[in-house]
């Protein structure tokens, strides 16, 4: 081998070295954890506010008022077919014998205890902008339900995106937990509503176009998009999308299903809404504040 071509290869060894390590998971340190007292009502309140039971619950059935997890939706998208997990307190097809630490790494790194990356499906881009606190309270209430032994189902995807090292590296790019629009400090319900929307409601997740890497765009935010699990638009609910709804119309909207023309709300977000209406007057309201406020950078 000549000199020449023992330096490529020993430059394509180190570049391959180099990009493995930038795409190794960042899950978060033993002492990241807080000291907390658990409060399951406040648990509840940030499961409903995710709508966790709209995916985790079993596929076609009514999962109002049902709160077991057995996974099992398929998402259908361009990049293949993702598969909701159970995600109920059962032991061994469950997440039971996850540790605090575990929970937190999943929700706010997208890294399962093995030490994997999750894929984006799960939407933990919006999660990492939880607190702590309310994700801990969330594992605490989802401890409290039933266990459930239906086994998750792998996912099939297309080639390349199998290879989960590369989500390493996206999440350098991709993965923030700083908020995606500004609003007035000082107010309280716009940091609530802001907080519930971005947060655990993970409104951005359908709501916003996404780029060619698959990340949302955040100068778009809540622009509407285009279904990654069919055809169609999902809306645009900023300010301009709902220019015509008052601020009231849209907490009643999120209570009731009913909009300002009296239809009722349909397709995907039937769920949305029916977990929406279990948050307290006082979330909605905030919610509602936020998307009628929100201002771009």
């Amino acid at each position: 081998m000549s000199a020449g071509l023992r330096t490529i290869v020993w430059a394509l060894l180190l570049g391959l070295a180099m990009l493995w390590w930038l795409s190794r998971p960042l899950p978060l340190a033993p002492d990241s954890l807080p000291g907390h007292v658990v409060d399951l009502a406040n648990g509840e309140r940030i499961f409903h506010a995710g709508g966790c039971a709209s995916c985790h619950s079993e596929p076609g059935k009514d999962q109002a008022g049902d709160d077991r997890l057995p996974g099992g939706l398929e998402l259908t998208t361009p990049y293949g077919v993702f598969r909701v997990p159970n995600i109920s307190p059962d032991l061994r097809s469950g997440i039971g014998n996850w540790s605090d630490l575990d929970f937190v790494n999943a929700m706010m790194r997208g890294v399962a205890p093995d030490g994997r990356h999750y894929y984006p499906s799960f939407p933990y881009t919006s999660y990492a902008r939880m607190s702590m606190a309310d994700v801990l309270d969330l594992r605490a209430f989802l401890a409290t339900l039933e266990p459930v032994s239906t086994p998750s189902r792998n996912h099939e995807l297309k080639f390349p995106y199998g290879f989960r090292r590369a989500l390493g590296l996206w999440k350098r790019l991709f993965l923030v937990d700083t908020p995606a629009r500004p609003v007035d400090e000082s107010d309280m319900l716009l940091v609530r509503g802001r907080y519930l929307v971005e947060g655990p409601g993970h409104c951005g997740e359908c709501h916003t176009p996404r780029n060619g890497l698959g990340a949302l765009r955040l100068d778009a935010w809540l622009s509407g998009a285009r279904s990654l699990e069919g055809e169609g638009k999902v809306p645009d609910i900023t300010p301009t999308g709902l220019a015509d709804w008052p601020e009231g119309d849209i907490a009643y909207y999120l209570e009731s299903g009913i909009d300002p023309e009296f239809d009722v709300v349909g397709g995907s977000m039937v769920k949305v809404q029916e977990n929406m209406a279990r948050l307290s007057a006082e979330d909605r309201e905030a919610i509602a504040a936020y998307l009628k406020y929100q201002v771009s950078d």
